[in-house]
């Protein structure tokens, strides 16, 4: 419901901009993806499989964590659908979801490693507090 008028009018045409503001809803839906990449963790395994296919093993070493909870943050990741799996005989390997949220999370994530991290990943580094080049 958009109201017709506002307790104080501050000579701003609001009503446009009202119905065009998508549903409650949806803001939640979109919190709730995001609450999943506000766990470093979940961000670092994100961005990793953004970047390459691994399995369980691989990427706990990589992550410097427990297999379980790396399979947990995976867990959430896929339960996202921000990241999908594959069977290999034994082996279980994960990447990121190939579709157009994912892509958009996935350059988002990176401009921000530009604009907040001096030698993030765009730069060559490897995030925040790294010495920045000279």
């Amino acid at each position: 419901m958009v109201p017709t008028h506002l307790p104080h009018d501050h000579g701003q045409d609001t009503t446009h901009m009202l119905e065009q503001m998508p549903p409650p809803e949806e803001f939640q839906q979109l919190s709730d993806l995001l609450r999943q990449l506000g766990d470093g963790s979940r961000l670092r395994l994100f961005w990793l499989l953004c970047h390459c296919e691994e399995c369980v093993i691989n990427l706990s070493a990589m992550m410097g964590m427990s297999s379980p909870a790396v399979s947990h943050h995976l867990k959430q990741l896929r339960g996202s659908s921000l990241i999908v799996s594959r069977r290999d005989g034994k082996e279980v390997y994960y990447k990121a979801a190939d579709n157009l949220q994912v892509r958009l999370l996935h350059r988002l994530v990176e401009q921000l490693f530009a604009i907040t991290c001096p030698g993030g990943p765009a730069k060559g580094g490897t995030g925040c507090g790294d010495e920045p080049s000279v």
